[in-house]
């Protein structure tokens, strides 16, 4: 069903894969958005449980777009490391397929709320306190990875 990397030297394990989604701040998720045209917008997230948790808000421009259609991509690249001595990088990117949808089950919303909250918040306090405050307003999507491929990249 997805296609198979063409660049097979550069591609990265599966260990290596979910270590740069436990490590990187944000990615890009891709949706198919209003009159068929793609919308790609960068989110905060966290790699738990085998899935992908992102929050946002419980209306707007991505959310109308994964009730309409669950198919989506997310698109994660390392920080990069400059080659010594001249202008380009090398870094490790990562693209997930898959499924996305609402966490509705307040239990496991407010624990992938936490997942979230300890990867972002200075503290489990003030974690604590945005939960309460913010928690209620939240949406939790949950991205379940239906394919997932990574890879060394070396411009020039």
């Amino acid at each position: 069903m997805f296609r198979e990397m063409r660049r097979k030297k550069q591609q990265i394990s599966e260990e290596e894969c979910i270590r740069l989604l436990q490590t990187a701040k944000r990615g890009i998720l891709s949706v198919s958005g209003d009159d068929g045209y793609p919308y790609g917008v960068p989110m905060d997230f966290v790699y738990g449980d085998g899935k992908i948790i992102f929050h946002c808000a419980k209306s707007g421009h991505k959310l109308d777009a994964v009730r309409r259609l669950d198919k989506v991509s997310f698109c994660v690249l390392s920080e990069g490391i400059p080659e010594e001595n001249d202008w380009w990088y090398h870094f490790t990117s990562v693209i997930v397929f898959g499924r996305i949808s609402e966490e509705k089950d307040p239990e496991e919303k407010n624990r992938y709320l936490r997942l979230l909250g300890r990867k972002y918040m200075p503290s489990e306090e003030v974690m604590e306190e945005d939960l309460k405050k913010n928690g209620p307003a939240a949406c939790v999507l949950v991205l379940r990875i239906e394919c997932m491929t990574g890879k060394k990249v070396r411009e020039k």
